[in-house]
């Protein structure tokens, strides 16, 4: 295989899947990126097995056939060189040459047939998205999920279809245990896409699929035979889903809230921030404290100090405390769009609920901590 192409789109492809490629993995290949070059286009592959990943681009195709490439190697290759064409050519032996006309690399290879085979499946039912509709929607509900390494069953984020006044809508829910966060947005063409009760897509999946919605436009999903298949333009992605049932979320989610308190959002981010900083491991909550037209933020680690914010609120209730983690706040914060924030609380023992009239569909809850 010989090609010569443009450096900055193939640099662009190759930074995008680093998050892809295994580097600890037992398999070597799969620390690798397949380059099929046929006519004058060449296909980029990167795969975990869980995950696909496909792009084709133009390129001058000297010699067709297909090599491996170390996707760091070749990642920090491109990030250094600042000419328009590359060059790379295969040679004997699993051998590969790079050249950007000013420095000449030979970098070692493995056999190109030992690439696990990335196999879209056939005649999928997919529903156009806005990539950036889509994207808020992940970025709502993602800090939710569970790591991966942390619990199956949470490790990604719950999709399904609900109907609401006879207009199909399409619901993202994550949750870790000690919070989650749920968005609801009405989609008229969801009806095209089956996905029964709901599908799980992992959480580093879903990573990648914001990364491709969040370069706007439209993208193209849709699922079958347990993958979810992607496309936007010239890029194909692939994703496993988990074969778990996601649990009754509904149970944790209060109809209501005994409480409902309005704050700005800059403000309350700016309050937490600062409720963080006397915070470690072992000492990691702030006390809220609800008095008439008062809320205190509290937090306190016996071994550094102590911090106290108050805010001027509208609030007629009864006295109200109860514990949270602050970087839980920091997270749904942070996403929202809303200019002033409505919170609710019942009492100390049951959940938060924040809400925003420019956050439509959105919800998020956070479990109270003892003190």
């Amino acid at each position: 295989m010989e090609i010569k192409i443009d450096r900055e789109q193939l640099y662009k492809c190759v930074s995008r899947v680093q998050s892809i490629i295994e580097r600890k993995s037992n398999m070597p290949i799969l620390s690798t990126i397949l380059l099929t070059a046929k006519a004058s286009e060449v296909r980029i592959s990167a795969t975990d097995l869980e995950l696909g990943f496909q792009q084709i681009m133009s390129a001058e195709v000297v010699q067709e056939g297909s090599v491996t490439i170390s996707g760091r190697k070749l990642f920090e290759i491109l990030k250094e060189s600042k000419t328009a064409i590359f060059h790379i050519r295969e040679k004997e032996d699993n051998w590969i040459f790079f050249s950007d006309s000013v420095a000449r690399f030979n970098l070692a290879c493995l056999p190109a047939d030992e690439y696990p085979t990335i196999t879209e499946p056939e005649e999928v039912s997919t529903v156009e998205l806005d990539g950036e509709t889509f994207s808020d929607m992940i970025n709502k509900t993602i800090y939710s999920a569970t790591r991966e390494d942390a619990g199956f069953k949470l490790s990604g984020i719950f999709m399904q279809k609900v109907d609401q006044n006879d207009t199909p809508v399409l619901r993202m829910v994550a949750t870790d245990g000690h919070r989650l966060s749920m968005v609801d947005t009405p989609i008229p063409e969801l009806y095209s896409i089956e996905i029964g009760d709901g599908i799980m897509i992992p959480k580093k999946g879903m990573t990648e699929l914001n990364k491709m919605a969040s370069e706007g436009g439209k993208l193209q999903i849709g699922f079958k035979d347990k993958n979810c298949v992607a496309r936007r333009g010239s890029v194909l992605l692939l994703i496993r889903l988990l074969d778990s049932k996601f649990p009754d979320y509904t149970a944790v989610i209060p109809e209501k809230s005994t409480y409902i308190i309005n704050v700005e959002r800059i403000l309350l981010l700016d309050a937490m921030r600062k409720m963080l900083i006397l915070s470690n491991e072992r000492y990691r909550a702030v006390k809220i404290v609800l008095e008439e037209n008062t809320l205190d933020l509290i937090s306190t680690n016996p071994d550094l100090g102590e911090v106290q914010e108050k805010m001027n609120i509208e609030y007629k209730g009864n006295h109200l405390e109860a514990g949270f983690n602050p970087q839980y706040f920091l997270d749904i914060l942070q996403p929202m769009k809303s200019e002033t924030i409505h919170l609710g609380f019942s009492d100390s023992t049951k959940p938060c609920l924040l809400t925003g009239d420019d956050d439509p569909g959105f919800l998020g809850l956070l479990m109270p901590m003892r003190l």
